[in-house]
């Protein structure tokens, strides 16, 4: 026994060698740039093909195996310069959906050119024989061949990717793509490399894949599922974990395939490992995205309005056209495109609305046609009860495929969700004994009591019954997205953690979703097999189809009902290829375009062509204005209803209930990090606390904590004297604490209206069940009416947050949270971006909410003068501690507050520079902005900027957090675009990228920390522009640190670091921001020191420091902003001098307030 089971792990190693060497590729690809590539085991097959069809042809193997991985390299190449490259600013899983277009185009062209479902034998490039290994344990001599090429090519590429440049290049890239430009590698270059590399390994693992197996399009397409598991094990980062995680799958595919044979259990192996990557992924993964974690741009939504003359209309046309118009053939194809259309409807309410990728929606509808199948042929169930049991059964099956995105989402969900389809076409649709095999489940024909509905007699019948059954389906989906069950799947999809904030159960909404997707998926799965008598489920249902559902629903619109059709059309045999068929009847082109692999063909091309020029899909292309109907050109400029008016003219008094908020032993830390140590708080109900301290001294981490968003395990957290400290985030919010964003973080696809309501809806699960059936009319809450008049949204409410100004738009976050009701807000810099105007008005605002409607209130604010003049009492912390608690006065004049923000000014300086000239004090302008705005989007956070550095000269830009002062440095790094003005570059207008400056002789160092975490210290000075030794010259503490991994370093280290790297490319110009940040003064010395060191030796310098009094010690001049604007400038020592003047431009009262 125990042999055998030797044996049989032995025997895997070849497979897994295969699944290993093509996750190799996925993973190159991956880390050179961030993208999934789902079109590697079809690139794969087309190389194999050239490869094997150029021997049979004649030519000798070297030859054929060089041709071969050059069409690898082209392909990758041309990929991600025509789809990757133009969608470089799209979102991630954007660019993940695009390689499936990839894979569509690929895919139907092998299929077109070699046939469908043709498996060949070709001769094996491999030795022949076998070798024992163990005792009684023989294996094939390919097989060996095989693992040693996957362990050598594993290991050439860790040493590769870990001792050249390049190889550290796309490290560094992966992990922080700012800072590698700032030393002048090209991502975009790096990442066309890796795609070359990767799609050249796809090629040799399907190559080698052929020699012990066939040669078919469709197995050398699937290559890529258990790819993705093994990349998926490997963190798509590590070529030894990926190729064992490679060997591991073909282990156990092999182990569990050997004890299926012996129980009769077919199937099993190749679905139990995907089972344990799905469970290893769910364990690893977080309920709730971490602070930082990139958002993405989710896709535009419809209304879900209904304008039933419109339906009506369009309900009879379409009837009219089944029952007298439509020949049989279009009547087919208008089934198949209904049918799908139902399941594109399904990807509609998980994917267009609640945000998750799934990728098993077919597999889902084959659920559903099983189950009706089964209960028609085993019991006699009438068809019209066989559906409806088949969609009633699908939805636990949909549950447990949606209980990982409980724990996962974007890529990894996509992975997971692909991996479970593959495990149900393995343990149903392929199976045999389930499904009937080729004859499948004769169901003989479907009637609806007693109405024969036999697609072959009477094929409108069945195409109504259809087009009936869509109508409804859609109907049922519009009444959830206008509901406040549909609001909570837009909200979670838009931003799960301002979801939480305002009480929404996240999970509950997932759940929901992927439940009533799989009832509109099975519904679709049994009217698309209930077409013919006999129900087949290869290849309708196999995790290929579940791939071009996700790509019809793209093309067609995810977020629009009418997006499922127009998608539906484009697949083969539906209406599209329908129509083209009646219009060119019996001719060559009519015969190539019904083809199902020249539709899949298409619909691959018309993703790529359709997703940079409407991302959003087709159902939001334009119409002429002569097509627009006059009710929809209305629309876009709807005003406030008269009900949304009445109820506002309405005079509801509000208060909230008071409670108060005790914080006690709070400490947070991440790893060996302590972002809080030992925080205590009160917050008392009519009172704003103000909460200030500098960058990283810890204030949102403290919001997060308060509100169950960052473990404080140990700490003492009571709301009116409960102990909250165990809740999650959203039963924290049910409970009243609620929360601002630094970055907004609005539902940007929802109205103003429906971004409150949201806020203010009950939070009960019936309403999933009647909101299908009918929507309920929105109705504010007291909370929410008085935010509404507080804030003055009353113009506002049909505008998407877009259309607003961007201090509305604050103005709206914090509306928002109000409208919850609680009984603490915790605002997270709400002034942010504000002019002086705006934020008067906005701590009059903040006053009342504490006064007029009795709400604890915590004020996290960079203007420091904003909190003390709004608040009662204020805190500061630093470094994580707490170090002053008092009023406004006691707090202005704290000598450590004071410390703090700007440095001890009365500390001798330990390099007094500022009184004497600097050896350069004239020449050409390095850099030079004139007239300068620049922001981010249409926000400018700089306005009307004017300058200049020069050789020689260091010139400090100060100013309160929140000034602009990094953005200044973006802008002129070449990061940001200039909205108005100009910036020049040594004398000419700056228009390169920050890589091409880089090589021009700029250095910038980011705000944070830009040593790569991954590399050790000798190779992050590798990849600068300038030798080691010259960086150790002037950091002689590097030496012994050269070892040790960046992310061991301390944060003092990993500064010198960065410096050093920069200074030893001998740079015209750096640009350096926040160098002091969260570092020891001693450290900070040094720093300093050697950048007066290198300007007087000819480098200019544009310093950003939070530690005014030390940077006015080194610079030669100096600009201070707020609020975008250069307020004073001058020679430093002048400044210094005035320091007085200084302080009061960090800590002033608001003018006006």
């Amino acid at each position: 026994m125990l042999t055998d089971v030797i044996r049989f792990a032995v025997l895997g190693l070849g497979a897994g060698a295969i699944y290993g060497l093509s996750a190799l590729g996925i993973v190159l690809i991956y880390r050179g740039s961030g993208i999934l590539n789902f079109s590697q085991g079809a690139v794969g097959m087309v190389g194999a093909y050239v490869f094997y069809l150029q021997r049979e042809n004649g030519m000798a193997t070297p030859p054929a195996a060089l041709l071969a991985i050059g069409v690898g390299l082209l392909i990758g190449a041309l990929v991600h310069q025509l789809v990757m490259r133009p969608l470089r600013d799209a979102p991630p899983v954007s660019r993940l959906i695009a390689t499936l277009g990839v894979f569509a185009f690929l895919f139907g062209l092998g299929q077109y050119l070699f046939g469908v479902g043709q498996a060949r034998i070709v001769g094996s490039i491999l030795p022949d024989g076998s070798t024992t290994v163990l005792p009684g344990i023989r294996i094939g001599t390919d097989r060996l061949a095989i693992l040693a090429a996957g362990i050598v090519l594993a290991a050439a590429l860790t040493v590769v990717y870990r001792s050249t440049r390049f190889g550290l290049a796309t490290s560094a890239v992966a992990e922080n793509g700012r800072a590698s430009s700032a030393l002048g590698i090209s991502p975009d270059t790096v990442a066309t490399v890796n795609w070359m590399i990767g799609c050249a390994l796809a090629v040799v693992s399907a190559v080698l894949i052929v020699s012990i197996g066939t040669l078919q399009v469709e197995n050398l397409a699937m290559l890529i599922v258990p790819a993705l598991a093994a990349a998926l094990l490997g963190g798509f980062r590590s070529f030894p974990l990926t190729m064992a995680g490679g060997l591991l799958i073909g282990m156990l595919e092999s182990e569990v395939a050997w004890i299926g044979t012996r129980q009769h259990a077919d199937g099993w192996g190749q679905t139990v490992p995907f089972i344990v990557i799905i469970l290893v992924l769910v364990i690893s993964g977080r309920s709730l995205p971490l602070r930082g974690e990139a958002i993405q741009r989710p896709p535009q939504l419809g209304t879900g309005i209904v304008r039933p003359p419109v339906l009506i209309g369009a309900g009879l046309v379409a009837l009219g056209l089944l029952y007298f118009v439509f020949p049989p053939a279009l009547l087919g194809a208008t089934e198949i495109t209904l049918a799908l259309g139902l399941v594109v409807l399904s990807l509609v309410v998980v994917t267009g609305y609640t945000g998750q990728l799934s990728l098993a929606q077919m597999a889902l509808a084959g659920m559903g046609a099983w189950i009706a199948a089964r209960l028609v042929a085993d019991h006699g169930v009438p068809f019209w009860a066989a559906l409806l049991i088949g969609v009633a059964g699908a939805v636990p099956v949909g549950i447990v495929v949606g209980l990982p995105a409980l724990r996962t989402r974007g890529m990894n969900l996509a992975v997971v969700t692909l991996c479970l389809a593959v495990v149900l076409e393995h343990q149903i649709f392929s199976s045999t004994e389930r499904t009937g095999g080729f004859t499948g489940i004769n169901v003989g024909s479907p009637k609806i009591f007693g109405v024969d509905m036999d697609t072959y007699f009477w094929p409108s019948r069945y195409a109504i019954f259809c087009l009936v059954l869509f109508i409804l389906a859609a109907l049922m989906v519009a009444n959830l997205r206008r509901g406040r069950a549909g609001r909570r799947l837009v909200a979670v999809r838009s931003n799960e953690r301002a979801a939480a904030s305002i009480g929404i159960s996240v999970a509950r909404a997932k759940i929901f979703a992927f439940g009533i997707s799989a009832a509109l998926a099975a519904a679709g799965g049994v009217l698309l097999s209930f077409r013919q008598p006999n129900v087949t489920f290869v290849p309708t249902y196999t995790a290929f189809q579940s791939i071009f559902a996700v790509v019809f629903s793209i093309i067609g619109g995810v977020g629009y009902l009418i997006g499922a059709v127009i998608g539906a059309m484009y697949a083969p045999a539906g209406l599209l290829s329908g129509v083209i068929s009646q219009l060119f009847p019996g001719t060559a082109f009519a015969q190539f375009i019904s083809r199902n692999e020249v539709g899949q063909m298409i619909l691959g091309l018309t993703l790529l062509l359709v997703l940079p020029q409407l991302p959003n899909g087709l159902a939001t292309q334009r119409l002429p204005g002569w097509m627009v109907p006059g009710w929809v050109k209305a629309r876009g400029g709807r005003r406030v209803s008269r009900r949304d008016r009445a109820e506002l003219a309405g005079d509801t008094a509000f208060t909230v209930v008071e409670r108060p908020v005790d914080v006690r032993a709070l400490t947070v830390r991440f790893g060996g990090v302590t972002a809080l140590d030992d925080v205590a708080l009160k917050l008392v109900p009519g009172e704003v606390h103000g909460l200030i301290g500098p960058n990283g001294a810890g204030k949102t981490t403290l919001i997060d904590a308060l509100t169950g968003f960052v473990d404080s395990p140990g700490a003492g957290l009571t709301l009116d004297g409960q102990d909250i400290s165990r809740w999650p985030a959203q039963r924290r919010a049910a409970a009243g604490i609620s929360r601002s964003f630094q970055s907004l973080e609005l539902f940007e696809t929802m109205t103003v209206r429906e971004n409150l309501l949201a806020a203010c809806d009950r939070q009960d699960w019936p309403a999933f069940v009647s909101n299908l059936v009918r929507p309920g009319r929105d109705r504010y809450s007291p909370a929410a009416l008085a935010a509404i008049r507080e804030f003055r949204l009353e113009d506002d409410l049909e505008r998407k947050p877009d259309e607003l100004p961007y201090g509305r738009r604050r103005l709206l976050a914090i509306a928002r949270s109000v409208a919850t009701g609680s009984s603490v807000l915790l605002l997270d810099e709400p002034a942010a971006g504000l002019d002086d105007a705006e934020t008067a008005e906005l701590g009059r605002l903040i006053r009342r909410l504490a006064t007029e409607l009795r709400m604890a209130v915590l004020l996290v604010e960079h203007n420091v003068s904003v909190v003390l003049d709004v608040s009662d009492r204020v805190s500061v912390l630093n470094f994580g501690k707490l170090i002053a608690t008092g009023t406004p006065a006691e707090i202005r004049n704290d000598p450590a507050v004071i410390t703090a923000y700007l440095g001890d000014a009365k500390k001798p300086a330990p390099v007094a520079v500022t009184d004497r000239e600097p050896v350069h004090p004239a020449g050409e302008p390095l850099v030079e902005a004139r007239g300068l705005s620049a922001g981010y989007g249409d926000l400018a956070a700089v306005r009307d900027l004017d300058l200049v550095v020069r050789p020689g000269e260091i010139v400090a830009l100060l100013g309160p957090n929140g000034a602009g002062k990094t953005t200044t440095l973006l802008t002129l790094a070449g990061e940001l675009k200039p909205l108005a003005g100009t910036v020049r570059w040594r004398g000419s207008p700056a228009a390169a990228r920050l890589h091409r400056r880089a090589r021009e002789g700029m250095a910038f160092v980011p705000e944070e920390r830009s040593v790569f975490m991954q590399l050790s210290t000798a190779e992050n000075l590798r990849l600068g522009r300038g030798p080691r030794a010259a960086a150790l010259d002037a950091f002689p503490e590097l030496t012994p640190l050269l070892d040790r991994r960046a992310g061991l370093l301390s944060g003092g280290e990993q500064q010198i670091l960065t410096l050093a790297r920069a200074l030893a490319g001998r740079p015209a110009l750096l640009l350096a921001d926040e160098l002091s940040l969260g570092l020891a003064p001693l450290v900070v010395d040094r720093l300093l020191r050697a950048i007066r060191r290198a300007a007087d030796e000819g480098l200019g310098v544009l310093l950003v420091e939070q530690q005014a009094a030390r940077a006015l010690e080194v610079a030669d001049r100096a600009y201070v902003l707020r609020r975008g604007r250069v307020i004073t400038e001058g020679p430093a020592a002048e400044l210094a001098r005035d320091w007085s003047n200084l302080e009061r431009s960090y800590l002033s009262e608001v003018a006006g307030g």
